[in-house]
């Protein structure tokens, strides 16, 4: 059991008192004992089967114990009598966006809500909307959310299936009747929504790889078996294939299932074109006069037989990247290892988790040269923005620790400043001019017309002292949808005024889409790719961003954080000085 499963266990248990009307201070105790499990850094099963888990800051001896016999057993007593308590369908109402616990209670005790199909009767019938602090806009609101619900059941984020994905690949990897192994399917390409993982496995030994896959400990469930394919659930929920070939069907099967269908098909029309067929064991001709067929080892290698520079796995969507191979201006994509820093992320001096040194030595353990703070500004209230006096108070600090460091790494001042309604700042320019940097986004009004949104957003970005775009849209991915907003408006307003727009690199986030970022790239404006961290853990997001950034079809040149330190330092002063100029 991973720290994600034990974290959302003790959520549960926080939730389900709190239903029951118990001390708050209990149910304080398992939320602060959830987050502890988050950021612990060690191995759990270690510190469980030593009882030194008691030792870790907000976990009490008692709690120590039920996550001990949970990490060791894999239940946990407690919640299990706890669970019994209520119906089966309660905590899946926490799952809906503008569900809380309150709420939930009132619903519970009041209309007898058990589940979401109760809960969507109720919507329907006018019960939810006769409920004092309810109304007909939140009964809308709900039948929306749970529609919403409905239609992505079946998918999965690239975020939340990635660490089942890279342990099943390290374990076939391991194998010793395995050859050659990748991951294929949408989670190769990087898409940011998947409906199921792909494996290809080369081996002489197809059924015992096909046991052994079935027997690892990601798996919960066998979906079907056969010689040469094999299908599993993960605890993830998603589903898994494995596809077993020869060493010399693996070139040919890892392209077809890497896919995607659109790119496949416009391969195997140039295929065609040369008298062959391909498919996903083999290159074969298809009438005497066929084009001689190269010998082909490698994928790569069917891409050059194809007449076609290698195309990178993200690229593979058909759009564009065949003809940019057969013409070779295919771009050089960006890698994790050209990035030199990155920008926007927290502290606990807002709604972060770890303190602003302890984010400074996390992003040198990295091997980062530097890092942007850009902690909450006023109006986020719900996030501790810093008011006026404590975003100065923390620019000492920020001084004080750059002394520190001695220009070995360096610290930048920022704020993630709330674009109000109208397009104005939360903060008044003056202060604005103090700071490294500043990360303009939008946190509320959501639900303004795609105009007045637009417009909004192009004010703030009309400020000289804006100098980058959080999360352009909003979205969370199958969670809250992109308020509406004229992306390539936005986009001419950035190039137009030297802003940076920003690829939020949190899984769930992902924003803006990497369907855009080709556009932007040929416009000039510059990305910078931003974990949003607010855990010295959250920084590793940054893998998922240089790979929506791939799919973008960015390169190095294209991203602000792949600068070294004195050129960044030149790059974020840029569209201030053009404006004084």
């Amino acid at each position: 059991m991973n720290a994600d499963e034990i974290s959302t266990i003790l959520e549960n248990i926080a939730r389900l008192l709190a239903l029951k009307g118990e001390n708050p201070f209990k149910t304080r105790a398992y939320l602060n004992g959830a987050r502890a499990i988050e950021m612990f850094a060690g191995s759990l099963r270690e510190a469980a089967e030593k009882n030194q888990l008691g030792q870790v800051e907000g976990i009490g001896k008692a709690l120590a114990e039920k996550i001990s016999e949970l990490i060791l057993t894999g239940k946990m007593e407690y919640y299990e009598r706890l669970r019994e308590e209520f119906p089966a369908g309660i905590l899946e109402l926490f799952e809906l966006p503008g569900l809380g616990e309150k709420k939930i209670k009132v619903l519970h005790e009041q209309l007898k809500i058990t589940g979401i199909p109760k809960l969507e009767e109720a919507c329907r019938d006018g019960r939810i909307a006769a409920l004092p602090g309810f109304g007909e806009k939140t009964a809308l609101k709900l039948l929306a959310a749970i529609e919403t619900r409905r239609s992505t059941a079946d998918l999965f984020t690239f975020g939340s299936i990635a660490s089942d994905a890279r342990a099943v690949h390290q374990a076939l990897r391991d194998h010793p009747a395995v050859g050659q192994v990748s991951p294929a399917g949408s989670y190769r390409r990087r898409k940011e929504i998947v409906h199921d993982l792909d494996f290809v496995a080369s081996t002489r030994e197809p059924e015992a790889v096909g046991e052994y896959f079935a027997s690892l400990p990601e798996v919960t469930g066998i979906i079907a078996q056969g010689k040469t394919k094999v299908s599993v659930r993960l605890r993830s929920g998603v589903p898994c294939d494995l596809r077993l070939v020869s060493d010399a069907e693996f070139p040919f099967a890892l392209q077809y299932f890497t896919g995607s269908k659109e790119h496949n098909v416009a391969l195997r029309q140039r295929a065609m074109a040369r008298g062959w067929t391909l498919n996903e064991y083999r290159i074969a001709p298809t009438r005497e006069d066929a084009d001689p067929i190269p010998p082909m080892q490698e994928e790569r290698e069917v891409y050059r037989a194809l007449g076609l520079d290698y195309i990178e796995p993200e690229l593979r969507e058909n759009h564009g990247e065949l003809e940019a191979a057969e013409a070779h201006t295919l771009p050089e994509l960006v890698q994790l290892e050209h990035l030199r820093g990155t920008f926007h992320n927290h502290t606990t001096a807002s709604d972060g988790r770890d303190s602003l040194r302890a984010m400074a030595e996390a992003a040198q353990e990295l091997g980062l040269q530097y890092l942007g703070i850009a902690d909450h500004s006023k109006s986020s209230v719900i996030a501790n923005g810093l008011n006026e006096q404590r975003l100065e108070a923390q620019l000492k600090e920020i001084d004080a620790l750059n002394a520190e460091y001695r220009g070995q790494f360096r610290i930048f001042a920022g704020t993630e400043c709330d674009i109000h309604k109208d397009g104005t700042l939360d903060f008044d320019d003056s202060l604005l001019a103090q700071l490294d940097y500043v990360v303009a986004s939008v946190h509320v009004n959501f639900t303004l017309s795609e105009a007045e949104q637009t417009a909004r957003i192009v004010r703030a970005l009309e400020n000289p002292h804006v100098t980058m775009l959080g999360h352009v849209t909003g979205r969370l991915l199958l969670q809250r949808s992109a308020y509406e907003v004229n992306i390539p408006a936005i986009i001419d307003a950035a190039a137009r005024t030297g802003t940076i727009i920003e690829l939020n690199a949190n899984p769930r986030r992902l924003d803006l889409d990497w369907r855009w970022w080709k556009n932007a790239r040929d416009k000039g404006v510059l990305c910078s790719i931003n974990p949003d961290a607010h855990r010295t853990e959250a920084l590793q997001d940054l893998w998922f961003g240089v790979g929506a950034a791939r799919k973008g079809w960015l390169r190095r040149e294209d991203v602000l954080n792949c600068l070294p330190l004195n050129q960044v330092i030149r790059a974020l002063a840029k569209k201030r000085k053009a404006a004084q100029a």
